[in-house]
Protein backbone atom coordinates (compact mmCIF):
# COMPACT_ATOMS: atom_id res chain seq x y z
CA UNK A 1 0.00 0.00 0.00
CA UNK A 2 1.15 3.43 -0.89
CA UNK A 3 1.67 6.05 1.59
CA UNK A 4 1.99 9.83 1.64
CA UNK A 5 6.11 9.57 1.38
CA UNK A 6 5.97 7.75 -1.68
CA UNK A 7 5.11 10.84 -3.19
CA UNK A 8 7.73 12.85 -4.83
CA UNK A 9 7.73 16.94 -3.10
CA UNK A 10 5.79 18.01 -6.74
CA UNK A 11 3.49 15.05 -6.74
CA UNK A 12 2.64 16.15 -3.53
CA UNK A 13 1.88 20.04 -4.49
CA UNK A 14 0.20 19.27 -7.55
CA UNK A 15 -2.27 16.86 -5.49
CA UNK A 16 -3.23 19.12 -3.04
CA UNK A 17 -3.52 21.97 -5.72
CA UNK A 18 -5.66 19.84 -7.91
CA UNK A 19 -7.83 16.70 -7.19
CA UNK A 20 -6.87 16.73 -3.91
CA UNK A 21 -4.58 14.33 -1.42
CA UNK A 22 -6.48 11.62 0.07
CA UNK A 23 -5.06 10.04 2.91
CA UNK A 24 -6.54 7.94 6.34
CA UNK A 25 -6.36 8.69 9.99
CA UNK A 26 -7.92 5.74 11.46
CA UNK A 27 -11.49 5.30 10.35
CA UNK A 28 -11.63 7.98 7.93
CA UNK A 29 -10.43 9.59 4.96
CA UNK A 30 -9.69 13.16 4.25
CA UNK A 31 -9.58 14.96 1.20
CA UNK A 32 -7.63 17.91 1.88
CA UNK A 33 -7.04 20.47 -0.71
CA UNK A 34 -4.34 23.55 -0.62
CA UNK A 35 -2.42 26.33 -2.43
CA UNK A 36 -0.20 26.98 0.69
CA UNK A 37 3.57 25.68 -0.08
CA UNK A 38 5.08 24.91 3.80
CA UNK A 39 1.83 23.13 4.35
CA UNK A 40 2.88 20.41 1.57
CA UNK A 41 6.27 20.14 3.15
CA UNK A 42 4.69 19.75 6.88
CA UNK A 43 2.20 16.92 5.44
CA UNK A 44 5.26 15.29 4.14
CA UNK A 45 7.23 14.95 7.24
CA UNK A 46 4.37 14.62 9.73
CA UNK A 47 2.18 12.45 7.49
CA UNK A 48 4.64 10.19 5.58
CA UNK A 49 3.42 6.93 7.12
CA UNK A 50 -0.55 7.49 6.27
CA UNK A 51 -1.65 5.27 3.66
CA UNK A 52 -3.02 6.72 0.30
CA UNK A 53 -6.37 6.26 -1.24
CA UNK A 54 -7.50 6.54 -4.84
CA UNK A 55 -8.31 10.13 -5.70
CA UNK A 56 -11.61 10.38 -6.66
CA UNK A 57 -13.36 7.38 -4.15
CA UNK A 58 -15.02 8.27 -1.02
CA UNK A 59 -13.80 10.36 1.57
CA UNK A 60 -15.80 11.20 4.76
CA UNK A 61 -14.07 14.60 5.18
CA UNK A 62 -13.28 17.37 2.29
CA UNK A 63 -10.80 20.08 3.65
CA UNK A 64 -9.73 23.13 1.91
CA UNK A 65 -6.91 25.21 3.41
CA UNK A 66 -6.35 28.33 1.12
CA UNK A 67 -4.45 30.90 0.67
CA UNK A 68 -6.97 33.91 -0.58
CA UNK A 69 -5.28 35.86 -3.74
CA UNK A 70 -5.21 39.31 -4.45
CA UNK A 71 -3.42 41.75 -2.20
CA UNK A 72 -4.21 39.84 0.83
CA UNK A 73 -1.67 37.42 -0.15
CA UNK A 74 1.22 39.72 0.11
CA UNK A 75 -0.36 42.31 3.12
CA UNK A 76 -0.96 40.34 6.31
CA UNK A 77 -1.09 36.81 4.30
CA UNK A 78 -3.82 34.79 5.49
CA UNK A 79 -5.10 31.09 5.47
CA UNK A 80 -8.69 29.97 5.08
CA UNK A 81 -10.70 26.76 5.66
CA UNK A 82 -13.76 25.56 4.11
CA UNK A 83 -15.58 22.76 4.93
CA UNK A 84 -18.17 21.12 2.03
CA UNK A 85 -18.58 24.61 0.85
CA UNK A 86 -18.56 26.47 4.02
CA UNK A 87 -16.27 28.88 6.05
CA UNK A 88 -16.91 27.87 9.72
CA UNK A 89 -13.96 29.77 11.08
CA UNK A 90 -12.21 32.87 10.75
CA UNK A 91 -8.75 32.76 8.99
CA UNK A 92 -5.95 32.83 10.66
CA UNK A 93 -2.27 33.93 9.86
CA UNK A 94 -0.57 31.82 6.73
CA UNK A 95 2.13 30.95 9.15
CA UNK A 96 -0.20 28.94 11.27
CA UNK A 97 -1.66 26.88 8.26
CA UNK A 98 -0.11 23.48 10.15
CA UNK A 99 -1.75 23.76 13.27
CA UNK A 100 -4.79 25.48 11.80
CA UNK A 101 -5.13 22.09 9.52
CA UNK A 102 -4.39 19.98 12.63
CA UNK A 103 -7.41 21.83 14.79
CA UNK A 104 -9.94 21.57 11.70
CA UNK A 105 -9.13 17.69 11.56
CA UNK A 106 -10.35 17.37 15.07
CA UNK A 107 -13.42 19.82 14.24
CA UNK A 108 -14.47 16.99 11.41
CA UNK A 109 -14.27 14.30 13.92
CA UNK A 110 -16.20 16.33 17.14
CA UNK A 111 -18.91 17.01 15.06
CA UNK A 112 -19.43 14.63 12.71
CA UNK A 113 -18.21 10.84 13.89
CA UNK A 114 -21.33 10.09 15.70
CA UNK A 115 -21.23 6.94 14.79
CA UNK A 116 -18.19 6.87 18.49
CA UNK A 117 -19.20 8.18 21.58
CA UNK A 118 -16.32 10.91 20.94
CA UNK A 119 -14.29 11.85 24.12
CA UNK A 120 -11.78 14.98 24.43
CA UNK A 121 -9.15 12.73 25.75
CA UNK A 122 -5.95 11.04 24.76
CA UNK A 123 -5.78 7.79 24.12
CA UNK A 124 -2.85 4.97 24.56
CA UNK A 125 -2.20 1.07 24.37
CA UNK A 126 0.26 -1.08 25.84
CA UNK A 127 0.25 -5.11 26.38
CA UNK A 128 -3.52 -4.85 25.52
CA UNK A 129 -4.69 -2.39 27.83
CA UNK A 130 -5.48 0.81 26.89
CA UNK A 131 -5.56 3.78 28.89
CA UNK A 132 -7.78 6.83 28.34
CA UNK A 133 -6.49 10.68 29.90
CA UNK A 134 -9.33 12.79 29.74
CA UNK A 135 -8.36 16.45 30.77
CA UNK A 136 -8.56 19.93 30.18
CA UNK A 137 -5.99 21.75 28.62
CA UNK A 138 -3.07 22.93 30.92
CA UNK A 139 -3.13 19.30 32.68
CA UNK A 140 -0.35 18.15 30.99
CA UNK A 141 -2.08 16.03 29.07
CA UNK A 142 -0.55 16.00 25.69
CA UNK A 143 2.71 16.00 27.69
CA UNK A 144 1.89 12.90 29.04
CA UNK A 145 0.69 11.08 26.11
CA UNK A 146 3.89 12.49 24.09
CA UNK A 147 5.95 10.72 26.61
CA UNK A 148 4.72 7.60 26.54
CA UNK A 149 4.28 7.44 22.65
CA UNK A 150 8.33 8.12 22.92
CA UNK A 151 8.32 5.11 25.30
CA UNK A 152 6.61 2.57 23.30
CA UNK A 153 3.07 2.78 23.90
CA UNK A 154 0.81 2.62 21.06
CA UNK A 155 -0.82 5.82 19.95
CA UNK A 156 -4.34 5.91 19.33
CA UNK A 157 -4.80 10.03 19.57
CA UNK A 158 -3.48 12.30 21.66
CA UNK A 159 -6.85 14.66 21.32
CA UNK A 160 -10.31 12.35 20.59
CA UNK A 161 -10.83 8.84 21.99
CA UNK A 162 -13.66 7.21 19.72
CA UNK A 163 -15.65 4.67 21.96
CA UNK A 164 -17.54 1.92 19.41
CA UNK A 165 -21.14 2.00 20.01
CA UNK A 166 -22.30 -1.48 20.97
CA UNK A 167 -18.94 -3.00 22.26
CA UNK A 168 -17.30 -0.43 23.33
CA UNK A 169 -13.73 -0.64 22.07
CA UNK A 170 -11.57 2.24 21.65
CA UNK A 171 -11.04 2.83 17.59
CA UNK A 172 -7.57 4.39 16.75
CA UNK A 173 -7.11 7.69 15.05
CA UNK A 174 -3.38 8.44 15.50
CA UNK A 175 -2.46 11.81 14.69
CA UNK A 176 0.55 13.90 15.48
CA UNK A 177 0.65 15.19 19.12
CA UNK A 178 0.00 18.85 19.71
CA UNK A 179 2.52 20.27 22.21
CA UNK A 180 1.98 23.71 23.54
CA UNK A 181 4.66 26.07 24.80
CA UNK A 182 7.00 24.32 27.62
CA UNK A 183 6.03 20.81 26.65
CA UNK A 184 7.73 21.13 23.29
CA UNK A 185 11.27 21.92 25.05
CA UNK A 186 10.46 19.23 27.72
CA UNK A 187 9.78 16.19 25.30
CA UNK A 188 12.51 17.27 23.22
CA UNK A 189 14.68 16.90 26.39
CA UNK A 190 13.22 13.35 27.41
CA UNK A 191 13.02 12.07 24.11
CA UNK A 192 15.90 13.46 21.58
CA UNK A 193 15.03 11.67 18.78
CA UNK A 194 11.56 12.78 18.58
CA UNK A 195 10.67 14.74 15.25
CA UNK A 196 8.81 17.62 15.31
CA UNK A 197 7.63 20.30 12.08
CA UNK A 198 7.92 23.36 11.88
CA UNK A 199 7.53 25.35 15.72
CA UNK A 200 4.96 28.19 15.15
CA UNK A 201 4.35 31.21 17.49
CA UNK A 202 1.63 33.15 18.35
CA UNK A 203 -1.31 30.95 17.75
CA UNK A 204 -4.45 31.43 20.19
CA UNK A 205 -2.92 28.28 22.09
CA UNK A 206 0.64 30.07 22.46
CA UNK A 207 3.29 28.81 20.74
CA UNK A 208 2.45 25.21 19.12
CA UNK A 209 4.46 22.23 17.78
CA UNK A 210 3.20 19.07 16.07
CA UNK A 211 5.07 15.74 17.00
CA UNK A 212 5.75 13.17 14.57
CA UNK A 213 3.26 10.09 15.76
CA UNK A 214 5.40 6.82 16.21
CA UNK A 215 5.31 4.87 12.46
CA UNK A 216 3.94 1.78 14.10
CA UNK A 217 1.18 3.30 15.49
CA UNK A 218 -0.02 4.77 12.56
CA UNK A 219 0.68 1.16 10.97
CA UNK A 220 -1.88 -0.46 13.55
CA UNK A 221 -4.46 1.99 13.11
CA UNK A 222 -6.51 -0.66 12.01
CA UNK A 223 -6.14 -2.63 15.71
CA UNK A 224 -8.79 -1.53 18.00
CA UNK A 225 -8.05 -1.64 21.72
CA UNK A 226 -9.83 -2.61 24.74
CA UNK A 227 -10.25 -0.15 27.16
CA UNK A 228 -8.73 -1.11 30.44
CA UNK A 229 -8.51 2.39 32.63
CA UNK A 230 -9.00 5.97 32.73
CA UNK A 231 -6.72 8.30 34.45
CA UNK A 232 -6.97 12.20 35.12
CA UNK A 233 -3.73 13.27 35.12
CA UNK A 234 -2.93 16.60 35.78
CA UNK A 235 0.65 18.52 36.40
CA UNK A 236 1.49 19.75 39.79
CA UNK A 237 5.21 21.25 39.89
CA UNK A 238 7.45 19.21 42.28
CA UNK A 239 4.14 17.21 43.04
CA UNK A 240 5.23 13.27 43.66
CA UNK A 241 3.87 11.18 40.77
CA UNK A 242 0.68 9.45 42.93
CA UNK A 243 -2.80 7.54 40.88
CA UNK A 244 -5.36 7.68 43.24
CA UNK A 245 -9.06 5.62 42.72
CA UNK A 246 -11.55 7.21 41.39
CA UNK A 247 -15.50 6.07 42.22
CA UNK A 248 -17.16 5.03 39.21
CA UNK A 249 -20.57 7.56 39.81
CA UNK A 250 -17.55 10.23 39.66
CA UNK A 251 -16.42 8.39 37.25
CA UNK A 252 -19.19 8.32 34.62
CA UNK A 253 -20.32 12.25 35.52
CA UNK A 254 -16.20 13.29 34.79
CA UNK A 255 -15.79 11.36 31.09
CA UNK A 256 -19.70 12.74 30.39
CA UNK A 257 -18.40 16.18 30.59
CA UNK A 258 -15.62 15.79 28.62
CA UNK A 259 -17.61 13.79 26.00
CA UNK A 260 -18.14 16.18 22.48
CA UNK A 261 -21.54 13.87 21.57
CA UNK A 262 -22.94 12.35 24.67
CA UNK A 263 -26.33 14.24 24.96
CA UNK A 264 -26.52 14.54 20.86
CA UNK A 265 -26.41 10.58 21.29
CA UNK A 266 -29.25 10.16 23.55
CA UNK A 267 -29.78 6.80 25.07
CA UNK A 268 -26.98 5.35 23.02
CA UNK A 269 -24.33 7.83 24.53
CA UNK A 270 -25.35 6.50 28.01
CA UNK A 271 -25.37 3.01 27.02
CA UNK A 272 -21.98 3.26 25.78
CA UNK A 273 -20.69 5.53 28.32
CA UNK A 274 -21.69 3.47 30.96
CA UNK A 275 -20.27 0.27 29.52
CA UNK A 276 -16.95 2.63 29.42
CA UNK A 277 -17.25 2.93 32.51
CA UNK A 278 -18.00 -0.69 33.86
CA UNK A 279 -14.99 -2.04 32.01
CA UNK A 280 -12.46 0.55 33.04
CA UNK A 281 -10.67 1.27 36.43
CA UNK A 282 -10.61 4.99 37.27
CA UNK A 283 -7.87 6.84 38.53
CA UNK A 284 -6.96 10.82 39.50
CA UNK A 285 -2.68 11.24 38.57
CA UNK A 286 -0.85 13.76 39.89
CA UNK A 287 2.49 14.00 38.62
CA UNK A 288 5.93 16.40 37.71
CA UNK A 289 8.33 13.97 36.93
CA UNK A 290 7.54 12.12 33.39
CA UNK A 291 10.15 9.22 34.61
CA UNK A 292 8.43 8.71 37.63
CA UNK A 293 4.75 8.32 35.22
CA UNK A 294 6.08 6.59 33.03
CA UNK A 295 6.99 3.75 36.02
CA UNK A 296 3.51 4.35 36.68
CA UNK A 297 1.98 3.78 33.71
CA UNK A 298 3.65 0.52 32.85
CA UNK A 299 2.62 -0.81 36.20
CA UNK A 300 -0.87 0.27 34.87
CA UNK A 301 -0.04 -1.73 31.60
CA UNK A 302 1.05 -5.05 33.73
CA UNK A 303 4.96 -4.66 33.06
CA UNK A 304 6.84 -5.41 36.86
CA UNK A 305 8.20 -2.00 38.15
Amino acid sequence: MLNVSSLTPAQLRACLDGPGLDFQTGPFVNRLHSNIPHLASGLALLYGDYPLRAAGGFADFHLNLSQPGGLRRWWRPQVRFEQDGRHPFKPLPVTQAQPFCEWMMNWCVSNRAHGYLVIHAAVVEKNGRGIILPAPPGSGKSTLCAALACRGWRLLSDELTLVRHGDGMLVPVPRPISLKNRSIDVIREFAPEAVFGSVVHGTMKGTVGLLRPPAASVHRAGELAAPHAIVFPQWEPDAPAVLEPTPRARLFMRVADNAFNYTLLGAQGFATLAGLAERSAGYTFKYSKLDEAMTIFDALAGNAP
